[in-house]
């Protein structure tokens, strides 16, 4: 992909994870300084459709990004993002003085994921059905789950997870790293409406893992920070 494409590809994910409406060429001359007319980024969201990274939902209407740009912005575009000082602050302080049991330590571990990420968290341990979740009214609010029909996957959702713990905790036993699963990639999920951040982490003794679950649209990099991060402390790696 030509610099220039990359460039507007990030610009319209940055504006659909911003407005979640899709992104019109007008929009995109408007806001950010690219120094091309609303013709020529039009022709080159064009290009960016026709390879597969955008496409559009109605006739009218402007682009929405695909699976395969999500993916391509997580892999190549997306910029690391250091948590604020006041927002380690917060972390730290909750979850160390919580630490005292494991249990205790999930439920604090997920609440402040869901609460900061403003999505569903899931906490819990390995190889075990033991799983704390938190922001089923976060994931619900956004503007991607307003249906009945939305509600509905969320509510199979929550039960797959106990399901699907044991192979989830499987393919990230031995992987501390946070990992990005766009849409239909999802191991557990398998919904294409949705997107998973996860890492492995400690819960004292016990192995266990991190998850943050919301909309494609998610904001990655503040999401992967927060993951990373909670999981450092959790580890004793900060």
């Amino acid at each position: 992909m030509e610099e220039r494409q990359e460039a507007i590809l990030a610009a319209v994910i940055d504006e659909y994870i911003e407005t979640a409406v899709p992104v019109s060429s007008s929009a995109l001359a408007e806001k950010y300084d690219f120094g091309l007319s609303p013709a020529t980024l039009r022709f080159e969201m064009t290009e960016l459709e026709r390879g597969g990274y955008l496409y559009q939902p109605h006739t009218s209407a402007g682009r929405i990004p695909t699976n395969k740009g999500f993916r391509y912005f997580v892999d190549l575009l997306m910029k690391q993002r250091r948590l604020s000082a006041r927002e380690q602050r917060i972390l730290q302080a909750e979850l160390l003085k919580s630490e005292i049991k494991n249990k205790i330590l999930m439920r604090t571990a997920a609440k402040l994921l869901s609460m900061m990420s403003e999505n569903l968290a899931v906490s819990g341990l390995i190889n075990s059905d033991d799983f704390c979740e938190s922001g089923i009214g976060h994931l619900l609010s956004q503007p991607d789950f307003n249906d009945l029909e939305s509600v509905a996957r969320v509510a199979e959702m929550i039960d797959c997870l106990a399901e699907s713990l044991e192979e989830f905790s499987f393919q990230q036993e031995n992987n501390s790293a946070a990992a990005v699963y766009i849409g239909e990639e999802n191991p557990i999920l398998q919904a294409d409406d949705y997107s998973m951040i996860v890492s492995s982490c400690r819960f004292g003794p016990n192995k266990g893992f991190l998850a943050i679950i919301g909309p494609k649209r998610m904001d990655y990099a503040r999401n992967v920070s927060l993951v990373d991060y909670v999981g450092r402390i959790l580890d004793r790696e900060f």
